[in-house]
């Protein structure tokens, strides 16, 4: 291998083709003895071309354009030699061709990256999360439309202004159903997305600097949700004649015994009660949301409602430990059973996962750590919202008691 290398350019007419006194000019690129022709799209006459300066001859306005076009040619083929020198790639006179023409830098889309994250992640991530990056794949297909006026745009062309502009395009967003504006953690949550997937495009060197690097995301701090000794007692007490605010009761007192979320109840059946490391009934089951294993003790009052749906109708036909019933029925009912029991907060059904984690676990003393492997948390920082929950209640509690004291 050659440890340098010969590099020329000559802008030549090519006169043998000569039309009517026009023939077409072009610049020849020869490295190490090899050239290659470029097409200058631009013709001038023969006997005007001045073969020595491989320029036209004249004054007037426009052969000073051409003239001045092709020194703009012979500066831009000697920079992308220099560039390529620079960047310590092979120096071909195909590569300096392809570079001049800008066919060796592939510009990729919005949607380009959209599609190849959907078909490259879409069996990694759980549907629900597919599901989440769509309608964020939405928003920005139809803030193209109506704020760029264009179906599409290059990565390149992604800055910080795009993203504040797509910010404030959620915030302001009214949708046509029945749904609610947007609000800020949502919007937060769609700009996250955004970001995970322009940041897979930086990795994989789609774009040469990432937009969001200026960019802070600004989430408001929402207050956990829980039930209350007091509140949650009242709800294992409660007695109705209705057959579906009964399962209900049944399947959140369970969720508050267990930690489980609703998704992972419907699916538990017989083949998920495992006898545990100390001899008693566990339950050996894995997270639809995140497929990490979890392992959770069955209390006594769980096992009670295990006990109570063995041998019903419905959980035989469906091979279940409860009866199926769908996540908005669910939530639905338990507004009722909130309303029956004089409980004021909007009862859903995660809150059961908020109360095992608070009420019924941390708050009787078990470690953090336990807890955080009971709700199959993939980091504990996850399950420390809980704790300072907790650190309010006491704050809370002990406050009521000074004022009880000073008014003594």
């Amino acid at each position: 291998m050659k440890s340098f290398t010969t590099f020329s350019i000559l802008i030549w007419i090519n006169a043998s083709r000569a039309k009517n006194n026009q023939a077409e000019l072009f610049a020849r690129v020869t490295v190490n003895g090899k050239r290659i022709n470029i097409s200058l799209k631009c013709k001038t006459k023969v006997d005007t071309w001045n073969k020595s300066r491989s320029r036209v001859n004249g004054n007037s306005h426009k052969t000073k354009l051409l003239n001045r076009y092709l020194d703009q040619v012979h500066s831009k083929l000697f920079q992308c030699y220099q560039d390529l020198r620079a960047e310590d790639k092979l120096i071909t006179s195909q590569a300096i061709k392809a570079r001049f023409l800008g066919l060796d830098i592939q510009h990729h889309s919005l949607a380009e990256l959209i599609d190849y994250h959907n078909n490259k992640l879409e069996c990694k991530l759980h549907k629900d999360t597919m599901r989440h990056y769509k309608t964020t794949q939405r928003y920005l297909t139809e803030f193209l439309k109506k704020e760029l006026k264009t179906n599409d745009i290059f990565l390149k062309d992604l800055n910080y202004s795009f993203i504040v502009n797509f910010e404030n395009f959620l915030r302001s967003y009214q949708p046509t159903d029945h749904q609610r504006k947007i609000g800020n953690n949502t919007a937060m949550k769609h700009l996250q997305r955004l970001r995970k997937m322009v940041t897979l495009a930086f990795h994989m060197e789609w774009i040469q600097r990432d937009p969001f690097v200026k960019f802070k995301s600004s989430f408001d701090k929402s207050e956990i949700e829980y039930l209350t000794t007091e509140e949650l007692q009242s709800i294992i007490n409660f007695k109705t004649s209705f057959n579906r605010l009964d399962l209900v009761k049944d399947l959140f007192v369970f969720s508050c015994f267990t930690g489980i979320a609703y998704i992972d109840i419907m699916q538990l059946g017989r083949e998920n009660l495992i006898k545990g490391i100390d001899g008693d009934n566990w339950i050996f089951t894995k997270r639809e949301k995140t497929g990490i294993s979890v392992k959770v003790p069955i209390l006594v009052k769980a096992q009670e409602l295990i006990d109570k749906y063995k041998y019903n109708t419905r959980t035989e036909v469906s091979g279940t430990l409860f009866p199926v019933v769908s996540n908005q029925k669910l939530n639905s009912y338990l507004k009722e059973v909130a309303d029956l029991c004089g409980i004021k907060k909007r009862l859903t059904f995660h809150m059961a996962r908020h109360t095992f984690a608070t009420t019924v676990t941390l708050t009787n003393g078990v470690p953090i750590e336990t807890v955080s492997k009971l709700l199959g948390h993939t980091k504990i920082a996850t399950t420390q919202i809980y704790a300072r929950v907790i650190e309010r209640k006491v704050s809370d509690d002990m406050n009521a008691l000074k004022a009880l004291l000073a008014n003594s």
